[in-house]
């Protein structure tokens, strides 16, 4: 039986400077660093969390800088927060970038999105207090 989600993947052009903006900027653990045969395996996650992100090392597309390279995934990787304002202010005061100047209310709590250095979308959300969590 599936018990848990193990690894969502990120690809980066750069480890160490995805490792230094989700750890130092948005303070997550790094969690594993093992160099291995088919590149450097790297992951981190969010404290208390058995959640890890795989930082995966994909090249630059010729001619674009890093921050402009395609994105590897669909969609966001969405990190919950219980109180996301303060969150907010925290991580711009370390140099996030966002893609609002402020979080915004919406239907099912507070939003906003962060933006990686390789354009990989962080999508940072807090749950409206009427919804309840099932943790079983």
């Amino acid at each position: 039986m599936l018990t848990n989600l193990m690894y969502v993947t990120l690809q980066v052009t750069d480890q160490d400077r995805a490792l230094s903006f989700y750890a130092d900027q948005l303070g997550l653990e790094k969690r594993i660093d093992h160099p291995g045969p088919d590149g450097r395996f790297l992951t981190v996650g969010v404290p208390g969390s058995a959640v890890e992100i795989i930082l995966w090392p994909q090249a630059a597309a010729p001619g674009r800088p890093a921050g402009q390279q395609p994105s590897g995934t669909p969609g966001p990787v969405f990190l919950e927060s219980d109180d996301l304002r303060a969150d907010f202010k925290v991580l711009r005061d370390r140099g996030v970038t966002f893609d609002q100047p402020e979080p915004e209310d919406y239907p099912f709590g507070i939003r906003i999105e962060a933006i990686d250095p390789d354009g990989n979308r962080i999508s940072l959300r807090q749950r409206a207090a009427w919804q309840s969590r099932s943790d079983g």
